[in-house]
């Protein structure tokens, strides 16, 4: 059985941006990792980094069918902004079986009793195909040694040993 990460943003620059690096990272260490996106217009960024891409509109229509990955990924814009997504991130909270994550600029207020920060230290394959996903994506944002995340507590540990508690 391989693992899967499930990234949920709005369009690619966004998941190269701020979760360019970890995806690239578990794509190397074995995983599956696909990038559903609610604008996937150009996926050759993704493409560098060896992600998967699919339409968020399709995966959420599908979702009861598809396999649960072990760890889903998203937007913190996309919680606030649609309401699938915001009811997809409770319930899998509240589960306490699928290792949420989240990223971006503005945290949901609402999470931050089921949310704490964690941070992935990326390795220097990461940080070169990072930096080159970006520059497919005419993305001039810095690539730094650490991509940093709010992740939700499980009920029982993370097959994921990636994530640290940020200082």
């Amino acid at each position: 059985m391989r693992y899967r990460l499930d990234v949920v943003a709005a369009n690619v620059a966004d998941a190269v941006r701020f979760a360019g690096g970890w995806m690239c990272d578990r794509v190397m260490a074995g995983w599956d990792v696909t990038a559903l996106l609610v604008d996937g217009s150009d996926q050759r960024p993704l493409q560098i980094l060896g992600v998967d891409t699919g339409d968020l509109e399709s995966a959420l229509a599908l979702w009861a069918e598809r396999p649960h990955p072990q760890t889903v990924a998203v937007a913190a814009d996309l919680f606030e902004t649609d309401e699938r997504v915001r009811r997809g991130v409770l319930g899998a909270l509240e589960q306490g079986m699928t290792e949420v994550t989240l990223w971006g600029e503005h945290w949901p207020a609402e999470l931050d009793d089921s949310v704490g920060p964690v941070q992935h230290r990326l390795t220097a394959a990461a940080r070169a195909f990072k930096s080159q996903a970006l520059a497919a994506a005419s993305d001039t944002w810095p690539v730094s040694t650490t991509e940093t995340f709010r992740c939700g507590v499980m009920v029982k540990p993370s097959v994921a040993a990636d994530l640290i508690p940020a200082s």
